[in-house]
């Protein structure tokens, strides 16, 4: 279906860093990049530059207005939402090559209503600590596509 084995989807991500460290993540994998709707940035910002150092050419990186927009030009694609609320941890998906993994803004997540309709995609990541109320967007992105990864055969 796609070239991509996987598609990473940033619906307004809020902080430079992380969408640059998510681009450089993109580039070692052969994974699309997403970025949906209003930025919290510029794409010229030094950091998100600093941090996708000089991989940006090597990225595929795709603009959208919104998810619909998105969703209508993949059909028939797989879509996992990412939530702390979800109740399925992120090893227990079924992840095919082609997948679309998206991932919410870093203060908000993503909209309730989008959960509401997908509960069978919806994941979440394990935090074992009351204290901590979730993990970085970056790091968040890493740990679910290695395990989307991993479990299509790519990391043999």
């Amino acid at each position: 279906m796609m070239n991509s084995p996987f598609h990473i989807v940033l619906i307004e991500p809020e902080i430079p860093p992380n969408t640059g460290n998510i681009a450089r993540l993109c580039g070692a994998t052969g994974t699309v990049l997403h970025l949906v709707g209003k930025l919290g940035f510029s794409l010229d910002d030094k950091y998100l530059k600093r941090a996708g150092l000089d991989y940006w050419e090597v990225i595929d990186v795709r603009y959208w207005n919104s998810l619909e927009e998105l969703e209508k030009a993949f059909p028939s694609g797989r879509w996992w939402y990412t939530s702390k609320k979800s109740e399925r941890s992120h090893v227990e998906a079924d992840f095919q090559a082609g997948d679309f993994i998206v991932f919410g803004k870093e203060t908000a997540g993503l909209p309730e209503g989008l959960l509401n309709r997908n509960p069978e995609h919806c994941i979440r990541i394990p935090i074992f600590s009351p204290r901590v109320r979730s993990l970085n967007l970056s790091t968040a992105a890493g740990i679910v596509l290695y395990e989307a990864l991993r479990q299509t055969g790519r990391l043999g």
